[in-house]
């Protein structure tokens, strides 16, 4: 059994103990569930968007604990204020060290569209993101078949938010569908952890180009994004680099500076 067949195998527990505590009825009851989400989508379109995704996450099963100490409010506050186009926050606890109390708290600033980052396998998360203050789900293509990413992505958009589906090659392209908002590739391989950074590029020219397309994991240089955004790539999901560091808000700012000095000839517009 791989890591990501052990993730899926323990979620599948969570989300039954999940669905006998806390009723579907509850999380519907939530101020939260009520409330417009913030497009993603739009975001990254913006004129003079960094197209950053900035990432909230402790830890992950390749590398252990990043940021054990790290204070969700704090960090998040840092990535808004410095132009994030985006958050992601990670919820899953086993593995990332994660808590849908995250998710909330990353609300309490409404600025800015918030990305629920999880391993969504059933309805009943879609509407737990909702109730929490997701914006948007991420649906990953090497734990769902394409009848399910349609199922889970269409229920997702009644709710309200947007959805994100994660690929990472060329047989998983089938997976897009009409109800899907955002295409990202993660350059990291999910059953061995590996990252290659041409994963993304070899794919791009195959995603419909009328799906917003996003490079995720790897990324560590401005460089890094100047040759996604060459390729047609309108945004960037970012989290170790910043998390590793002491002050990860000052990071990410840091990143933007000397991601704003590149001249626009440069990136080939």
């Amino acid at each position: 059994m791989n890591i990501l067949d052990k993730i899926i195998a323990d979620k599948k527990v969570e989300v039954a103990q999940k669905k006998k505590l806390i009723p579907e009825t509850f999380l519907r009851s939530r101020d939260e569930f009520e409330k417009e989400c913030a497009s993603l989508k739009y975001s990254l379109l913006e004129k003079d968007a960094t197209g950053i995704i900035a990432e909230f996450k402790r830890k992950s099963p390749s590398k252990g604990w990043i940021n054990k100490k790290a204070d969700v409010f704090d960090i998040v506050t840092g990535y808004k204020i410095h132009g994030a186009s985006g958050v992601s926050i990670l919820t899953d606890e086993i593995y990332f060290g994660g808590t849908l109390d995250d998710l909330l708290n990353a609300r309490i600033l409404p600025d800015g569209p918030i990305l629920r980052k999880d391993f969504i396998i059933d309805e009943y998360q879609v509407i737990e993101s909702k109730a929490w203050g997701a914006d948007v789900i991420l649906l990953i293509a090497a734990c769902l078949t394409p009848p399910e990413v349609k199922r889970l992505a269409g229920f997702a958009k009644k709710a309200g938010l947007e959805v994100l589906l994660e690929l990472h090659d060329e047989n998983e392209l089938d997976h897009i569908c009409d109800e899907v908002d955002i295409v990202g590739v993660n350059n990291r391989n999910l059953k061995t952890f590996e990252v290659d950074i041409e994963r993304s590029l070899k794919m791009a020219e195959k995603i419909p180009g009328d799906k917003i397309k996003i490079a995720e994991s790897g990324i560590n240089s401005v460089d890094d994004i100047l040759l996604f955004r060459q390729n047609g790539f309108k945004g960037f999901l970012i989290g170790e680099l910043f998390m590793k560091e002491e002050d990860p808000g000052v990071a990410f700012a840091e990143f933007v500076n000397a991601l704003q000095l590149i001249p626009p000839h440069a990136e080939g517009f």
